[in-house]
């Protein structure tokens, strides 16, 4: 059978991308044969291609030798890709907490160092998503899985600590300074840094060995923050309800 992507390039990343994809399709096993005749690829170039991806672990050999296997490199991908797996009794939980408040609760993972949207509130939806991600020391969420991370993440270079707002932290020694408060108080707060009125409090949801393995992030206007840090210790009883649900 022969099998070619829409759109595929002839070069070496879109190659290499179309052997995973044939391998995906076709599954544990699948040969180098099945490989060259499904793409039309020549086998010294397959060959080529399919010893540098064993080799950055996209790919594995099977224990016989005689086919491939998706590697465990792969699983970096996908978690990029897709959205982290929240149970339904977990999202009753927070949707149980959202009635009758007026700020936004959103559930944030933090995955391979990076911050990841669990469960946003539909009600009140987070803004500057990208600048989010991209800059966690901007959002309380993204200072708690710093903080999480520890001293050898650290110092960040201050070219990444953009001034997005005139209050944002832009250099490395005064971010370092308060992660340190983090670890010592349990929460993370912030206030216009990731955009002006905005402001964030965030407080870690624990793994079973006492690591924070995610954040209740509860957002909402700046002038509001002194309401919102009233439901702190409500949002820390939900935090110990979510734990066991979710890890």
């Amino acid at each position: 059978m022969n099998y070619r992507p829409k759109h595929a390039g002839s070069g070496p990343a879109s190659n290499s991308l179309r052997i995973l994809e044939i391998v995906a399709r076709f599954g544990t096993g699948t040969t180098a044969k099945e490989i060259t005749d499904a793409l039309r690829m020549p086998p010294a170039t397959a060959y080529r291609l399919l010893n540098a991806l064993v080799g950055d672990e996209y790919l594995v050999r099977t224990s016989d030798l005689r086919g491939f296997a998706l590697g465990h490199a792969i699983s970096g991908l996908v978690m990029a890709a897709t959205p982290p797996t929240v149970p339904t009794a977990a999202r009753t939980v927070i949707e149980g907490f959202r009635q009758g408040n007026r700020f936004g609760v959103h559930l944030f993972m933090f995955t391979n160092a990076s911050l990841r949207i669990a469960d946003e509130d539909p009600d009140y939806p987070l803004h500057s998503v990208f600048e989010m991600l991209r800059y966690p020391q901007t959002s309380a969420a993204g200072k708690l899985m710093l903080a999480e991370l520890g001293d050898p993440a650290f110092p960040l270079p201050d070219r990444q600590l953009l001034k997005l707002t005139e209050h944002a932290i832009t250099e490395s020694g005064k971010l370092e300074e308060q992660l340190r408060e983090i670890r010592l108080t349990g929460h993370a707060s912030a206030i216009n840094e990731l955009g002006s009125g905005s402001a964030s409090l965030a407080l870690p949801v624990r793994l079973p060995n006492g690591s924070a393995g995610g954040a209740l992030c509860l957002t909402g206007p700046a002038e509001r923050f002194t309401t919102i840090c009233g439901h702190a210790d409500a949002a820390r009883e939900l935090t110990s309800r979510l734990s066991p649900l979710l890890f």
